[in-house]
């Protein structure tokens, strides 16, 4: 997308830009004014920086393998028969999950300190807000965890190992998938905390992925009960 005025004017120029790209306040076109945000951000980044592409890639590929792995398993039940128990299965697979996702939040955070801040956000009040957005991260990730249990949490579904009922105490109760929608919150507060337009694009892309994982597993998931309440073991 063609940016809009001259990267080298003045920062008061930016009084002017919001009506030539979104059309004012009056006129709002969201679509238009969404490719203005991230025309904006991409204007602090450099998307080729080492630390940036391995943010990328550690954020595109956990979602993926995670899934990948545990449908094959769901299919092929090779994990459980290695490991001689789908609960040693489950909790192989979550090891391998919490340090990839190590990894992506260390990836996360070079890639914010290698580029630059935006000054705008380098305030009490801004880090403020990100510590607020972490803590409710926080939460939300650590309360699903309790409710889910540990192989609610990590796939345990998907290794035969099924829960009795849906689970609806907090935070399901308010929220669907809290556990993503936490992390995401995380990363969030993170970015804003170290006032970096980096971490705020990767934020939409943790964001994205996810959105994008929910499309796979909640079909996948819901079939796996289905069948459970088909089967012959179905409780009267």
């Amino acid at each position: 997308m063609k940016r809009s005025g001259d990267p080298g004017a003045k920062p008061t120029s930016s009084s002017v830009a919001g009506p030539d790209c979104c059309g004012g306040l009056g006129n709002i076109e969201f679509r238009q004014a969404d490719l203005c945000v991230m025309t904006w951000l991409l204007g602090y980044v450099d998307p080729l920086d080492p630390s940036f592409v391995a943010a990328v890639l550690t954020i595109a590929f956990n979602p993926l393998y995670w899934n990948v792995v545990a449908r094959w398993e769901h299919k092929t039940r090779k994990l459980s028969r290695a490991f001689g128990s789908p609960y040693l299965a489950c909790y192989s697979l979550s090891v391998t999950i919490l340090l990839l996702n190590f990894l992506r939040s260390h990836c996360f955070t070079q890639a914010m300190l290698s580029q630059p801040k935006m000054e705008s956000l380098d305030t009490p009040a801004a880090y403020s807000l990100g510590l607020a957005l972490l803590g409710l991260g926080v939460v939300l990730v650590l309360s699903s965890f309790f409710a889910l249990g540990f192989t609610g949490t990590f796939l345990g579904d998907y290794f035969g190992i099924l829960k009795e009922a849906r689970v609806t105490v907090f935070p399901f109760n308010i929220l669907d998938n809290p556990m993503y929608w936490g992390s995401t919150a995380n990363y969030l507060g993170w970015a804003i905390m170290h006032a970096s337009p980096t971490g705020l694009l990767l934020t939409v892309l943790v964001a994205l992925t996810y959105m994008v994982a929910l499309l796979y597993e909640e079909p996948f998931t819901a079939e796996i009960y289905r069948q459970k309440a088909s089967g012959p073991h179905k409780r009267s």
